[in-house]
């Protein structure tokens, strides 16, 4: 198979030895039909092109075929440069016409053009030199070669031929000393050499595609198992919503029951019930958000490049709500120190216990208010709901006297206990399953991808 560029060398050069001018722009156009079907051209389809005449238009048969025979005389034969000559003789001093053949390293003589009969040989090595001669006897056009052993004197037709016969030698004589090949040899080799690199270069660039395809297929997976954590929360987030619910079935009934046996405080626990129901659907409002919110979240993951912003938003978002849940519970524990000193001093009557009841209703009231900013987390709420269900079965225990029903009644403003000093992350969804030290790990990590991928 003839490749695009050696069809490209050699019809150029068929061209330029049939006189005519090389069409670059035409054969980039059949170029591009010849690379889109195959890789290029067997011999005879190559014949079947040169014999077209798609690229030698208004050349006549005979010229073609002349053309033809000055190619492969030079690219196979290695002939140089060939045409008649006079010859001086060594023996007779006459003047012969003679049919000369240059080749790279011998020139041949002959009585005519069809080589066949042979009259001797000019050995050309590294010492052969050219020469320019004065005309002559007669002679015009006159150039000599120096051999070691003999010197040649040669007439050629006109001035033109001359000096292309001797810039031909002596090129070939430069070439033996440099110990160089031929010229057309040394083209075809640096082509050889190009298409190598080339081929070299598109088998580098593919394995770098697939490098890059096996990477994008890696971050799919990555995106896929973020994905699938993200449905597993939503499912744990469904299942603890659940047992909330059951929960709060379990205490309305045993509300129920501690209100028809405590008819005294009944009036006070139905404020209170009714209180914890109007925030129960608070609670509800901000779990369908949250739901919503979930779903949202879940399209967007569809997107890769809207997956990893949302991502970046999500942990600012636990940022600053870790910092805001961190002064509140500072703010929080300040009004449980300031409840358990009222406490210790509500030792007194009545009228007093009474006042001081409708203070803490007061400083619930903006408690309340305070709390109703971290009600988008879930696990404040559990714990709220806790604490009620503690004072609650306290109330149950302690209906002996007014006087331990109120103190317990205060004790009910307490919604919310210091919690735990656990460093772990508080999410939408729940306690994070990592901490600070592991959330700037990912980050890093996520982070590295990200620059990898661009």
């Amino acid at each position: 198979v003839c490749v695009s560029a050696q069809i490209e060398y050699l019809l150029k050069k068929i061209t330029e030895a049939m006189g005519a001018g090389w069409q670059q722009e035409q054969f980039d156009h059949y170029k591009i039909a010849l690379n889109t079907s195959r890789e290029g051209l067997s011999a005879w389809e190559l014949i079947d092109l040169i014999g077209s005449g798609q690229f030698s238009k208004g050349m006549d048969r005979q010229t073609v075929s002349m053309a033809i025979n000055e190619v492969f005389n030079e690219l196979i034969l290695d002939v140089l440069k060939q045409g008649y000559m006079l010859k001086k003789g060594h023996k007779r001093k006459n003047w012969m016409e003679r049919w000369f053949v240059l080749k790279p390293n011998i020139i041949s003589y002959y009585v005519s053009e069809d080589l066949k009969d042979k009259k001797g040989d000019i050995i050309l090595d590294g010492n052969c030199c050219v020469e320019a001669l004065p005309d002559k006897d007669g002679k015009k056009c006159l150039f000599l070669i120096k051999c070691l052993d003999k010197t040649f004197e040669i007439s050629a037709s006109d001035k033109k031929k001359k000096q292309e016969w001797i810039q031909a030698i002596q090129t070939t004589v430069n070439l033996l000393r440099a110990g160089s090949p031929p010229p057309h040899k040394e083209a075809r080799q640096k082509r050889k050499e190009l298409r190598q690199k080339l081929l070299a270069e598109q088998e580098e660039l593919e394995r770098q595609m697939k490098e890059l395809q096996a990477a994008n297929e890696n971050k799919q997976k990555e995106l896929e198992t973020v994905r699938k954590q993200l449905e597993a929360a939503a499912a744990r987030a469904a299942e603890e919503e659940k047992k909330r619910l059951q929960t709060q079935v379990e205490l309305q009934d045993r509300f129920s029951l501690e209100l028809e046996r405590e008819k005294m405080v009944r009036q006070k626990m139905e404020e209170q019930v009714a209180q914890k129901s109007s925030e129960l659907e608070q609670y509800l409002q901000r779990v369908r958000e949250l739901e919503e919110m979930y779903k949202q979240l879940q399209d967007a993951l569809e997107d890769e490049k809207q997956a990893r912003q949302d991502e970046e938003t999500v942990r600012k978002l636990q940022a600053r709500l870790l910092e805001e849940e961190t002064a509140k519970r500072a703010e929080l524990e300040k009004w449980h120190l300031q409840q358990q000193q009222t406490i210790q001093m509500t030792e007194a009557e009545k009228q007093e216990l009474e006042n001081q009841r409708m203070m803490k209703e007061q400083a619930l009231q903006v408690a309340m208010q305070q709390l109703k900013q971290l009600e988008l987390e879930r696990k404040e709420a559990l714990e709220q709901y806790e604490e009620v269900k503690k004072k609650l079965e306290t109330a149950a225990n302690n209906t002996k006297s007014w006087k331990d029903k109120v103190a317990h009644h205060e004790g009910l403003i307490r919604l919310i206990e210091p919690g735990s000093k656990n460093p772990h992350l508080i999410t939408n969804w729940g306690p994070a399953a990592f901490t600070e030290a592991e959330l700037e790990e990912r980050q890093r990590s996520w982070k590295g991808k990200k620059a990898t991928s661009e």
